[in-house]
């Protein structure tokens, strides 16, 4: 069978549209900046030379080799190109063309919640949108494994190389589960380009290393057929040899050149390489030093057909920054801007009509149809959001003795098992090898680790293996290596199954809270690109005394509270546990959905303290209290002082409750579950937000209103805000400064929020 790109006539069909995709792109950006009026003045910015060094990759992927299947995420700055290619398969209306960087219109990188058009993958932090494919081929799998009918396809990653830098390429690279996705490709965009600079000592050799030592297929495409063809002639092993001998910086410093310079610095004192130089005439010789791999569309093709799907592959593909504008190789090109004489040389050079700079193809042209074959070709199902199944809002226990909140998240998941088991084969627990000591043991030992094939449990007849390690294609459980980032960003595509595949999915990642911090950047953008998950930090705060500072968590209450596009809490009893988690995961997978963080402990608590009511209708009050974010869980008969706690500290706030009382000193107890929660009711009381705000009224009546002392294991700051409900007096306890080993009580003591410093606090601030 012939292969059409390599026939003349589809080559040339190829390289026309590779033209205007280049134009469009181009001029995206231009009209932004340069164009649409601009009161401000500032510059509204783009990266028309990034974009430029993706154009022949772009074109090649999307009109020859895509299938229906297959996904792909765009570097963040080629976006434009994204957007260009998109308008001429009529999948985005062009009234957008002049909308980048405006508010409503394109975004500055691909954004799968707001761009106007189809996006595979929301891109824009510099790491986590290249390894998101990875992540997103890891939960079809697994959806597909559950459910079933879920269409393989390729996940494509198209990676600048500066990219390469980030530490979370290679924490995903490198987790042993990775090695068994062929669907992984990865186009690494060589351009040598950086934002400031050419790199000088950008290794290739190492990096191909690198990623074979991880059992990927590496295949590189350095030359184009031009210079291939060259390297043939006599002179051109010497000619290859001294470019492959240049520095990326000289290298680039010849495309600067003109023709007669070019013959002068190219042979570089070679004989051969300037007699062979000889023989070209300028357009020809211009050509070929700009002819690499990643610019040659029969090269492209060549590399997309060797593509083994048994494994991971990366393809280096070397290209020219801003490859056909003339900034092209500039070492500070990076964010450049094309005059308005420029952008009128490059219309007239590529055959762009000025007057008419947004128009497609004309109906009944080859480009045309192309287009509109390529279209049909891509063109998937709509999805129609399927509601998960339902859950209980409360399992009816009542736990009595004492318990964490940590061990509630096992328990409580082992009993969907039973009240609730289509729910719970939705779930999905994912830890970085920690499922052992955060209490999933029981589920793990329930459900199984999934893994792509059946996997035998060499210690399954080990009378003192407690927890088993059963693999296979129907385990529930995943675990990756210790590797934060790998969890959330695995955790935002599983999050993202109900929108991608019409499989809503309940996941939920587990890891020590003191590296929620670590993976807050990619869990972010998980649910800013529409996943939707719940994120258990545990163990939590200095009440994880004996393993001192480094195991601490200071700031993560701050953080629950301003994620957007997440709900967080911090329970102090199991019950509350109970509930705020099945409230968590009635939200997943669904359009109106969001993500949540809970925030456990190991500490034992007497469960007796919550004090659930045992009158049906009074428990469910409690309930609604708890998923709104916080209860009374005492009244005083005559309050001169409320204490507002959190999760782990209740006993403390109770027991200086108790002493206030014996002084005289009424207190009211408020266990505050949710401080994001209140935040945002009292944003609504004053108008700055449509949210309900009842919670306020039954937790801090103004009626009862007291000085207020706050105290949670973190952060003070996070329930500061408490004191603005009713404008009261307020000293606010927590940790501020990095723990040390200890004793609760010695811990507590040295941070300030025991049971003395609450009542001192107290005292100080009551008449």
């Amino acid at each position: 069978m012939n292969d059409p790109v390599a026939t003349a006539p589809h080559t040339e069909v190829m390289e026309e549209i590779e033209r205007r995709v280049l134009w469009l792109a181009t001029a995206i950006v231009h009209h932004a900046n340069r164009v649409r009026p601009n009161p401000s003045g500032l510059k509204v910015g783009g990266h028309q030379a990034s974009s430029a060094s993706m154009v022949s990759i772009m074109t090649a992927l999307w009109f020859r080799h895509l299938g229906p299947h297959d996904r792909v995420s765009v570097k963040p700055h080629a976006s434009p190109v994204l957007h260009a290619i998109n308008y001429l398969l009529g999948e985005l209306d062009g009234a957008y063309l002049t909308t980048l960087r405006e508010f409503g219109g394109l975004q500055s990188y691909p954004s799968r919640t707001k761009d106007p058009d189809p996006v595979d993958y929301s891109t824009g932090s510099v790491g986590i949108g290249a390894t998101a494919p990875i992540w997103g081929a890891m939960a079809r799998r697994y959806v597909d494994g559950v459910a079933g009918g879920t269409p393989a396809g390729r996940q494509y990653s198209l990676v600048g190389d500066a990219e390469l830098d980030e530490g979370a390429v290679w924490e995903a690279i490198l987790d042993p589960g990775v090695a068994e996705l062929g669907e992984i490709v990865w186009i690494v965009d060589l351009n040598r380009q950086s934002l400031d600079r050419v790199v000088p000592y950008l290794a290739a050799h190492r990096l191909k290393g690198m990623f074979t030592a991880a059992g990927w297929q590496v295949l590189t495409l350095k030359y184009g057929r031009l210079l291939s063809e060259l390297f043939t002639r006599p002179g051109g092993d010497a000619l290859r040899a001294r470019i492959d001998a240049m520095s990326n910086p000289e290298y680039q410093r010849l495309l600067r050149c003109d023709a007669a310079e070019l013959r002068d610095r190219l042979p570089g004192g070679s004989g051969p390489v300037a007699e062979l130089v000889a023989t070209l005439d300028d357009t020809a010789l211009l050509a070929a030093l700009r002819n690499l791999g990643g610019h040659d569309l029969g090269s492209l093709a060549d590399a997309f057909d060797a593509i083994d799907d048994t494994r991971p592959t990366v393809i280096f593909a070397y290209t020219v920054k801003g490859h056909g504008l003339p900034s092209e190789g500039h070492p500070q090109n990076h964010s450049s801007l094309l005059t308005a004489d420029q952008m009128t040389g490059l219309a007239a050079r590529l055959g762009i009509d000025p007057d008419a700079p947004w128009d497609r193809f004309e109906e009944g042209t080859r480009a045309a149809r192309l287009c509109a074959d390529t279209a049909a070709r891509l063109r998937r199902d709509p999805v129609a959001p399927q509601a998960p199944p339902p859950l209980p809002t409360d399992i009816g226990r009542t736990p009595k003795g004492t318990a964490t909140t940590q061990a509630a998240l096992g328990r409580l998941l082992l009993d969907l098992t039973r009240e609730a088991p289509e729910a719970a084969a939705r779930v999905v627990t994912v830890s970085p090898d920690v499922s052992s000591s955060t209490n999933l043991g029981g589920w793990v030992n329930k459900v199984g680790v999934w893994s792509t094939s059946e996997r035998r449990d060499w210690f399954a007849d080990d009378a003192e293996t407690i927890l088993h390690w059963r693999e296979g294609p129907a385990g529930q459980h995943i675990e990756l290596g210790i590797a934060e980032t790998n969890l959330v960003g695995l955790l935002g595509e599983l999050g993202a199954t109900w929108s991608r595949w019409n499989r809503p999915l309940l996941p939920i990642g587990v890891l020590y809270d003191p590296f929620v911090g670590r993976a807050l950047e990619p869990w972010s953008f998980g649910i800013y690109a529409g996943g939707q998950s719940i994120l258990i930090g545990t163990p939590s705060g200095v009440t994880l005394a004996p393993e001192g500072g480094a195991h601490q968590s200071v700031l993560t209450p701050s953080i629950g509270i301003e994620q957007p596009g997440c709900v967080a809490y911090e329970p102090a009893f199991a019950l509350d546990t109970e509930w705020t988690l099945l409230a968590s995961m009635a939200r997943l997978g669904r359009p109106d959905g969001g993500s949540a963080y809970l925030r456990l402990s190991t500490r034992p608590v007497d469960q007796t303290l919550a004090a659930v009511p045992a009158d049906p209708a009074a428990r469910e009050r409690r309930r609604r209290q708890v998923i709104a974010g916080g209860y009374p869980l005492r009244r005083a008969a005559r309050p001169a002082v409320t204490v507002a706690v959190m999760g782990a500290l209740v006993p403390e706030a109770l027991a200086a409750a108790d002493r206030l009382e014996q002084a005289g000193l009424g207190a009211d107890v408020v266990c505050v579950t949710s401080p994001g929660l209140l935040f945002q009711a009292l944003r609504s009381r004053q108008g700055h937000d449509d949210g309900p705000n009842w919670i306020l009224d039954q937790a801090f009546p103004a009626a009862r209103a007291t000085p207020l002392v706050t105290v949670l294991d973190g952060h003070p700051h996070t329930l500061a805000f408490l004191a603005g409900l009713n404008n009261v007096p307020c000293v606010n306890l927590g940790v501020t400064g990095f723990g040390q080993s200890g004793t609760i009580e010695d811990v507590y003591r040295h941070h300030g929020i025991d049971t003395d410093s609450i009542v001192r606090a107290a005292l100080d601030l009551v008449p």
